[in-house]
This record gives C-alpha cells, structure tokens and sequence, in this order.
C-alpha cells in the first residue's frame, strides 16, 4: 500500500509557542541529538495554540513509521511583508492601518472606511475584496505578518523539520511546496489561490500536486491550521480529485489544531469532508 503524508504549514510562525522544547523531548525520548543546546525562541507571530503538541505527535509518527511512508509533502505558507491581508496594505481614514484579525469588505472600501495605503493599488484592491465576497470562502482577514520569506518564522518548526531530514536519509526526498508568495492574493490552499492572479502559474491549480496524490492508496492529513489552510487544501484536493478518491483522505485529528475563534470553520470541515468519505485516525493508532 502506497502512503503519503501530507503536512500543511508546519512553520515557527504557526507552531513555534517561542519555548525551548529540547528538555521536555528529551525527557520523552523524541529528541534524534543529546547535544542540542537550549535556545531563546519568539513565539511564532501567528502561533496556533496546540500546534506545538501536534508537530511533537507527528514527528515521532514519521518516526515510527520510517520506511512506510512512500512520500511526504510539506506546504509552506510564503509571504512577503507587503500583502494584501497583512496590515501595511490597508489604512483607514486616519491613516491608521487595521490592526490584527480586522475584516474587511467590499462594502468598507467602496465606502472609503478602508483604502489601500498605495492609492496606485485601489482599483485592485477593491476588485479583490468583490472577487473573495463572490466565491463565498472567507471574507479578507488582516493577520499579523507572518511566514515572511527568509524569516526565523518561515522555517519549519525542528521538532518536525530534523525528523524530515533523518527521513532523507535514506535517499528520500521530501516534496516542498510553497504557496502565498503574491501578495495580490491570500492563499490558504496549497492546491490554488483564493483569487487566482491569470498573469502567475503559482496561483492557479496545481494539478502536478493533486495528481501525484491521486497516485497514493492513503494520504496522512496533518497541518495548520485546521480552519483555515488544511481545510482549504484538503477541500480543494477532493474538488478536484473524483468522490471515489476522497476515501483515501486520513486525517490525524491529534496533528492539527484550529485558529483561536474559527473552532467553528474547523468543525465543519470535518463535518462536511467525513460525510464525503474522509477518514478519521491519530498518529498513534495510524498503522500501529
């Protein structure tokens, strides 16, 4: 049987609570080195509570299962600090720009409560937010900046990131895709863009992926966070993927956790995919 996992944004912005972790995973016997020296670590700057618990969990699956996993696929939230959901691109009024988790609509810039702060980017700016309103997904959420390319908080978190090089070791090699890179559009799902740019490939469907996957027996369900990008990828996989394939779709439940507030969204996409064939299982009672 062939097994893939798939590991949605496993990175310090989202699962780095800005502890040293290296004492208490020695003390359970999950650290690969003795001689890791406790670091000063800032929290990841949109950090998913339980987030760090579920890459503990997950890395010490991949651990076990070694040489079972035919393939691992690792998405990486990529973005630059100007982006159209992080604060610098908005400002009120007042010139103040939207603090944090602030939602904008289309209603809020047509009425001037919300302008783009490169006045050359308004007309672009207000086709988006009519565009996200139309395809009834999530209306434009402010975050902070985070997963900022070449940042501390873009890496993988090393709980999980030194078990997926041991998992090279032996002549594997891990499939990394990035996403979220243009900053004209969110981009919660590793398989396309809320708003896909028609001038940039990267944005659009990404059939290379969803057919690779479709090469798999079982696909392992992992990430962050469960409301929001996994949701969104997994969905999106199963669009576009045939109902007959969904049955493939595992989800760890204990290797994903949701965004403070949106339990609700993470909630429904286990409703709504379970009741379309996806499966339900744990990193330690998956193949144990």
């Amino acid at each position: 049987m062939k097994i893939h996992l798939l590991i949605v944004d496993p990175q310090n912005d989202f699962c780095n609570p800005g502890i040293d972790m290296s004492a208490m995973l020695k003390e359970q016997k999950m650290l690969i080195s003795d001689n890791v020296a406790p670091e000063i670590i800032n929290p990841g700057s949109l950090f998913v509570p339980g987030a760090d618990m579920d890459m503990i969990r997950l890395a010490a699956m991949i651990r076990r299962l070694k040489d079972k996993l035919d393939d691992i696929h690792v998405t990486l939230d990529s973005h630059h600090f100007v982006d159209i959901a992080h604060p610098i691109f908005w400002m009120d009024t007042q010139g103040q720009n939207p603090g944090p988790f602030t939602i904008i609509t289309a209603k809020d810039v047509s009425d001037g409560v919300w302008r783009t702060t490169n006045p050359q980017f308004q007309k672009r700016g207000l086709e988006y937010v009519v565009s996200l309103e139309n395809n009834g997904r999530y209306p434009l959420c402010i975050w902070p900046p985070h997963c900022r390319i070449a940042s501390f908080g873009y890496g993988v978190v090393s709980v999980l990131g030194d078990v997926l090089l041991k998992w090279e070791e032996d002549f594997a090699m891990v499939d990394y895709v990035t996403k979220g890179s243009n900053f004209w559009t969110e981009h919660y799902s590793a398989v396309q863009a809320d708003v896909p740019d028609p001038e940039d490939p990267s944005t659009q469907l990404n059939m290379p992926l969803i057919e690779t996957l479709q090469e798999a027996d079982i696909i392992l369900l992992a990430g962050e966070a469960r409301s929001h990008c996994l949701a969104n990828t997994v969905t999106d996989i199963a669009d576009n993927f045939g109902e007959d394939n969904i049955k493939k779709l595992v989800l760890l439940e204990d290797a994903t956790s949701n965004v403070p507030g949106f339990e609700q969204m993470g909630n429904d996409f286990i409703s709504n995919m379970t009741k379309r064939g996806m499966q339900i299982s744990t990193t330690e009672e998956y193949l144990k």
